[in-house]
């Protein structure tokens, strides 16, 4: 219930600040500002990622799995994940 109000108080608060950028801004340098570009709720999607088809062919036709991605460590990026040792 609290964060709903948070969500809530946000959503106002940044169209207000949606509406003073804007007013303050140089048109012809920057584009218009929207209430999500100010809510630290707001949900931001990433772009999706064009795949060739040949990617798409060699996965479902071939049976070829792509490489696993390597991700930094969530704490450490200069971490990366490594295989696990057995002893």
């Amino acid at each position: 219930m609290a964060e709903g109000k948070q969500r809530d108080e946000w959503a106002r608060t940044s169209s207000l600040m949606a509406l003073i950028a804007n007013a303050n801004r140089d048109a012809k340098k920057h584009r218009a500002f929207r209430p999500t570009d100010f809510d630290p709720f707001a949900v931001t999607l990433k772009p999706k990622q064009k795949v060739d088809v040949s990617i798409l062919k060699e996965i479902f036709i071939d049976g070829n799995k792509p490489p696993k991605r390597k991700e930094a460590h969530p704490c450490n990026p200069d971490i990366t994940p490594t295989a696990s040792h057995s002893s």
